[in-house]
């Protein structure tokens, strides 16, 4: 599902969430077969804890990206700093957390960039438009 062809269903922009609020996009795959989720999040008041994920069929969690959360714990006891990317994983969800992989994610400091790079990773071809004022 992640290495589907994914596109916006709509010209609405994302609207900049309030601190400990969501924000998100509805997305179909390509051949409109497949319906998702793109969900951003500030938890917050300075906008620090930050994270974006995508959902296929409404709930079920297929990539989350996290920074400045707190460390996971792995079903194995491993413990994985932020920031972290949770991956889809059949029949155990997003239990597991793995660090983010610098060739796919290339700024980590910059949302802009870092909003970009998520869109290529989950291949969001025609990603949503997004209020400019979202990565001050």
């Amino acid at each position: 599902m992640l290495a589907l062809e994914k596109h916006r269903v709509s010209d609405e922009p994302i609207r900049f969430p309030l601190p400990r609020r969501r924000s998100f996009a509805r997305l179909a795959s390509a051949d409109g077969e497949e319906e998702f989720v793109l969900d951003i999040y500030f938890g917050d008041v300075d906008f620090s804890r930050f994270s974006i994920q995508l959902r296929a069929r409404q709930s079920v969690i297929l990539a989350r990206l996290e920074l400045d959360g707190p460390i996971h714990e792995n079903p194995d006891g491993f413990l994985i700093p932020t920031p972290h990317l949770h991956l889809y994983r059949e029949g155990e969800g997003v239990i597991w957390a793995f660090k983010i992989p610098t060739q796919k994610f290339t700024n980590l400091s910059d949302r802009s960039i870092l909003w970009n790079d998520f869109m290529c990773f989950c291949n969001i071809t025609i990603p949503p438009r997004i209020q400019r004022d979202m990565f001050s």
